[in-house]
């Protein structure tokens, strides 16, 4: 095979032709060659891919997706409202990255996207997808693949899941507080129509109970402000004012459920000149670069939206079941905001970290 290459032309489009011609071989052969199909020598199998690589020969993948019945596109669903987040913004990176492994590309979808008939996709992704959501429920309904990122808060269930452990997670973090010295931990969390907010407010009321400390919440709304954030961190500190020792004693630790709350409320916190901890159930740069940094739970976005798209590529290739459950391991980031109150007056202190619970490797880590 191969007795002479033709000379290949500047202007001209390299196909699959193109390589079978300079490789002596057919285009099935060719073909065959490059997908590691078919009945093809090793020989022969190597011969080929070394012309294309010499050729630049690009695989068309809408051709490829075509004969495999696919659009060659899967859809991700972020609810429209924290499009802003650093969060999501994240997360859709890790979906569009592991997408691209795949040569597939990724058509996003918002909650202000009505539309008639079902999106050209192969399958869904749904980003923290919050109960009732009209466009979650509808999408959930066409009967195309779908993960969710956190469990539906419905009736319908994806067909995969990939979640973390908030509830645990929040109860090691409010051992962190109580290790610093704080006795009535405070919380400001969202409402129940997210499954990431039901599991947070779930374990500080489950910490409570077992610990005996007489529950501080304040809920705001999913998409809360920075003004209904700090309002929410006011009527806390007017609730329960920190040093009040009567009904439970004030609060001397908040912690901030919503993304970017930690940040909001920590200029208030100084102009009040409450000694309280702070911490944040998400991880930003925001509170990592923040004076003091902030003791944030680090959820981990982007590998939780590549894991998301793997699972959902797994149900399309058949090799994952319907059903399928992942654990998304998320961590804790020890910082200053919760320094030990022994330690609150001592320059250059170290952060303190969480320690682990039993069997689980020490994952808490400074911010930097």
């Amino acid at each position: 095979m191969g007795r002479y290459h033709r000379l290949v032309q500047a202007d001209e489009p390299v196909t699959i032709l193109t390589v079978a011609r300079e490789a002596g071989v057919s285009k099935t052969t060719a073909s065959d060659a490059l997908r590691g199909s078919g009945r093809v020598s090793e020989t022969t199998r190597a011969a080929v891919a070394q012309v294309a690589e010499r050729l630049g020969y690009v695989p068309n993948g809408s051709a490829r997706h075509l004969r495999k019945a696919s659009t060659g596109t899967i859809g991700l669903h972020v609810p429209e409202v924290l499009t802003r987040s650093s969060y999501y913004m994240s997360f859709v990176f890790g979906v569009v990255e592991q997408a691209a492994r795949h040569d597939y590309d990724v058509t996003l979808i918002t909650s202000g996207q009505r539309r008639p008939r079902p999106p050209r996709v192969d399958g869904l992704v749904l980003g923290d997808p919050l109960g009732g959501d009209p466009v979650v429920e509808s999408l959930m309904a066409t009967g195309l693949p779908t993960v969710s990122c956190e469990r539906f808060p419905g009736d319908r269930q994806a067909d995969g899941v990939v979640w973390s452990q908030h509830a645990p997670m929040l109860a090691r973090l409010l051992d962190h507080l109580r290790a610093a010295g704080a006795s009535r931990p405070a919380l400001i969390v969202a409402g129940d129509e997210s499954d990431w907010a039901a599991s947070v407010h779930r374990g500080y009321l489950d910490w409570c109970a077992a610990n005996g400390v007489t529950p501080l919440v304040r809920r705001v709304s999913f998409d809360a402000t920075g003004d209904e954030v700090r309002a929410a961190a006011r009527a806390l500190l007017e609730t329960a004012p920190p040093g009040d020792a009567g009904d439970g004693g004030g609060l001397d630790a908040l912690v901030c459920a919503p993304a970017g709350a930690a940040t909001e409320v920590a200029p208030l916190l100084r102009e009040a000149g409450v000694d309280v901890l702070l911490a944040s159930c998400v991880d930003s740069a925001a509170t990592r670069q923040a004076d003091p940094p902030i003791t944030a739970i680090d959820l981990r976005p982007k590998e939780a939206g590549a894991g998301c798209a793997e699972l959902l590529f797994e149900l399309l290739s058949g090799t994952a079941p319907v059903g399928t459950e992942r654990v998304h391991p998320i961590e804790l980031a020890v910082r200053a905001s919760t320094r030990p109150r022994s330690w609150k007056h001592r320059p250059g202190s170290a952060v303190a970290t969480a320690p682990s619970p039993a069997g689980e490797p020490g994952s808490a880590r400074s911010g930097s």
